[in-house]
This record gives C-alpha cells, structure tokens and sequence, in this order.
C-alpha cells in the first residue's frame, strides 16, 4: 500500500463521479511526490462532501465545525510548526460560512495551505446555491435562477495579499497537482481554488464547462506582480489555471511570534504569546 492510502474497501461517501475522487487522488500523489511522511501531515476540514477527504487519507486529521477549518489548521500549525498543515473544504466550508476566517489568516500570514474544493453549490444539503454559484443558476431555494453576482475567491485573495493564489481544474490532474505541490511547498499562507464538479446537484458547471471555461495563466505572466494577478483575477469568462499570485517577502505569523520549531507542550510560552494563539480562534 502506498503512503497516503487507506485500506483497499474503505467506503467513500461520494456519489460516483463526484470531482472530490479525482482530487483525493491529486492530493495523495501530491503528498508522496514532495516526499512527505504521513506522520507529519495534518489535514483540517469543516463539514460537507468536501470535508469528507480528510477521512481517505492515511494522516493525521481534524475535522471540525462548518467554515472552521482555517483557524484549527492554524492552531495545529501554532502548536508544532514542524507538520505540514492543510485546511480543506468546500466552496461554501470557506467562502461561506468561514470566509471570516479566510480573511483574517490573511492578515496573519501562517504557514499553511488551503485547499477549497469550488463546485460551485451545496452538494451535502441537496443543490442550494453557494456563494460561487453563477448567477441565473436554479436550484430547489432559487427556482427563479441566483440573482447576485458570484463571489471571485482569487480576486479577493489576491486584494488581500495572500502570498501564494492558485487555481486548479480537476480535469486536468497533472496541472492541478503541480500547482498543489508548489502551494504546499510554499513557505506562507497558499490558497488554491479548485473546480470539482458535483455531478449530481449542478448540471450546469459541468467538467465538459469548466475545460470550456478555462484557460492555462499565460506563460509571460509574472505572478509577483500584484496588479497584473488582480487583472487575470478578475477573467471570469475564460478564468486562468495555474499559479496567479506570489509574494515570498512576507514575514510569518509564526516567526512574528517567536514561535520555534520546539512543539508547544515541549516549551514555555509567555502569556502575551499564548493570548495572540488564542485570538486565532476567535
């Protein structure tokens, strides 16, 4: 059995030709690529079809409240700095019901990587629009199709200064797994949207649509270029794969504390410290 794999037989919960399949597969490649030991993996998640993955993947998890993922994978990564630390859930997990949570790990800057399964609706409570829905799209709450613009994820990272912004398309694994590697690889807060469609509550964006809709980050783009990131960002017709956005000058919320690689029940912490580890809960 190869690191990463759960016994052959274990029972997935996901309808067959769910997107989330071929990105278990891309993340568990991804893993063992990098040369990972599953001893040093942690993988947080909040609730839905996507914050299932976690559960087929032979590391350590943690899998919370809905929208909470980010601020427990940031306490793991607090509390031992040694582990590779990555927050994974649904489009409505993040951007929804945790997207307080996604702003604000921006402004910290810890060294952890978030994965965001986009399929654009609610797969585990029947098909209602989430905020990345398209507009016009009709679903059992909607029958009359969204009337509000979606949410661009990558725009709004970008805005925020998170230093490392991907996109992905399970459709194309091979790229979809290099932009993960270099994600986790990064050394500061990464965040990769990732299309995965749901087959069974959105027939609309479909992975015949999302190959129609999107298109490789030109090869003269540079991603530490901030605005022309925003620029790129902002194409929603033909949206960009790939690596948009890289900032490597940023300091470390875990330095910024004077964290060090000692994990926290083997050291003294002062009280300003363990107060500012808190807040991150919060």
């Amino acid at each position: 059995m190869k690191p990463f794999d759960m016994p052959e037989g274990t029972d997935i919960a996901w309808c067959p030709g769910c997107g989330n399949y071929p990105l278990l597969t891309i993340l568990k490649n991804a893993l063992r690529e990098l040369g990972k030991d599953p001893e040093e993996v942690v993988i947080a998640s909040g609730i839905g079809q996507a914050a299932k993955m976690p559960q087929y993947v032979d590391a350590h998890m943690f899998n919370g409240l809905h929208g909470r993922s980010i601020p427990a994978a940031m306490g793991i990564k607090l509390a031992n700095r040694n582990l590779t630390v990555i927050a994974e859930s649904g489009d409505g997990d993040i951007y929804g019901e945790g997207g307080n949570h996604l702003l604000h790990v921006a402004r910290r800057n810890p060294d952890i990587t978030v994965l965001v399964h986009n399929n654009m609706v609610y797969g585990l409570t029947k098909g209602q629009a989430s905020p990345t829905s398209e507009e016009g799209m009709k679903n059992p709450i909607q029958p009359d199709g969204v009337v509000v613009e979606p949410f661009n994820p990558i725009a709004v990272a970008v805005s925020m200064d998170i230093p490392f912004v991907g996109r992905a398309n399970v459709g194309d694994p091979a790229q979809a797994k290099e932009v993960i590697k270099e994600a986790i690889s990064f050394r500061g807060f990464s965040m990769v949207d990732i299309f995965a469609p749901c087959v069974v509550f959105n027939r609309q964006n479909t992975y015949q649509w999302f190959k129609e809709h999107t298109r490789p980050v030109p090869d003269d783009h540079d991603p530490s270029d901030r605005v022309a990131a925003f620029r790129l960002a902002l194409e929603t017709d033909m949206m960009p794969l790939g690596v948009l956005y890289r900032n490597d000058s940023r300091e470390l919320y875990e330095d910024r504390l004077g964290i060090t690689g000692t994990p926290l029940h083997e050291r003294e912490v002062s009280e300003s410290a363990f107060s500012e580890m808190l807040a991150g809960y919060r």
